[in-house]
């Protein structure tokens, strides 16, 4: 036992008993591919047991932000991980990539194995949802850098797409439209307003709300970010996409545009989709004007993808399949820009 090291607030027997706690939520997530086991100093792959011909590698890096806070306050840490692999994975599908491996990142100040397990089954459970395998990952005691029972974490993901059928949005054309899927709620984007909202309208995080079935303010936030890949990989093989976007940060204004070209721009159908109750409970509490909110939150969108109108139908009905909500959102427009009707407007 490393006695000094102990003193200054590492414990390295709560570090070995992690390891111990979180190789069968790793075990899990194996895949076609997958290559060694936890412990070594670096995660491998076999990429040439894929059979693609001339592979492109797609990596994502990302965290989940301030909703840490939220988590911290309802004392809650087996979903926090869904959210760190959804941020990751949903962006290499954004290229068309399916994601091969994941590997994250928990800094604490102090090593508590049951919770770092419960935070690392959230990481398995995201994995296993997206078809990438956990390859290894870090846990950091760092004692003094973080606030007593707080933590930070982050991930890391690389996929691969057939370089002939990468998705960059060069075929995305005026007159195409948008097919939006439903979020799971706010996911990992916005929370440094929602805490702010959530404070100066004097809530509490255990408080009730009706228009959520009575669950409480904490449990409606904290819902894991959704992942979209199995669902839009069987899109992609089935239809031809042009574009596709992650709805994060920036809201509709931000994301959306990244797979349009020059004088190209968007119309988008409010109405057409449901906006979530939780969105509507933080515009009245924070009085936040309906237009700034689609800058800042998915408001109901997780994803968006981009094809030709003869093509809507046949996408929708995939997503319905496999358990999505999914409509015709709006269109590609040859005046650059997002326009967003109010639900009293025709599209």
């Amino acid at each position: 036992m490393a006695v000094s090291y102990e003193k200054a607030g590492v414990n390295l027997e709560a570090g070995y008993e992690v390891v111990r706690r979180i190789k069968q939520h790793v075990a899990s997530t194996q895949r076609t591919g997958s290559m060694g086991n936890i412990g070594s100093f670096g995660g491998m792959f076999d990429l040439s047991q894929l059979g693609i011909k001339e592979p492109v590698l797609v990596s994502g890096t990302d965290g989940v932000g301030t909703k840490l806070k939220i988590a911290f306050a309802m004392d809650k840490h087996d979903t926090i991980g869904i959210d760190a692999v959804a941020m990751c994975v949903n962006d290499v599908l954004a290229q068309g990539a399916e994601p091969l491996i994941f590997l994250d990142y928990v800094a604490l100040g102090h090593n508590v194995p049951a919770k770092v397990e419960a935070i690392v089954a959230g990481v398995a459970e995201g994995c296993r949802q997206a078809g990438c395998a956990l390859v290894g990952g870090e846990t950091a005691e760092m004692p003094g850098m973080y606030s007593d029972g707080e933590y930070d974490i982050a991930g890391y993901t690389t996929g691969v797409v057939e370089k002939s059928k990468l998705i960059d949005g060069s075929k995305v054309k005026v007159g195409d439209v948008l097919v939006g899927i439903a979020s799971s709620g706010v996911h990992s984007n916005g929370f440094s307003l929602v805490r702010k909202i959530v404070a100066d309208a004097g809530l509490s995080y255990d408080h009730p709300v009706a228009e959520f079935g009575g669950r409480k303010l904490g449990e409606v936030l904290l819902t894991p970010t959704r992942i979209y890949v199995k669902q839009v990989l069987e899109v992609i093989r089935s239809c031809d996409v042009h574009g596709i976007c992650h709805i994060t940060g920036g809201g509709f204004d931000e994301n959306i545009p990244r797979v349009l070209s020059e004088g190209q721009g968007l119309e988008i159908q409010e109405g057409t989709w449901e906006i979530l109750p939780v969105f509507r409970k933080l515009e009245e509490w924070g009085k936040v004007p309906h237009r700034e909110m689609f800058n800042i939150f998915n408001m109901g969108v997780g994803m968006v993808v981009v094809l030709d109108a003869s093509e809507a139908d046949k996408a929708i009905a995939i997503l319905k399949e496999k358990g999505e909500k999914a409509s015709v959102i709006g269109k590609v427009t040859d005046k650059p820009g997002v326009n967003i009707r109010s639900c009293f407007d025709s599209l």
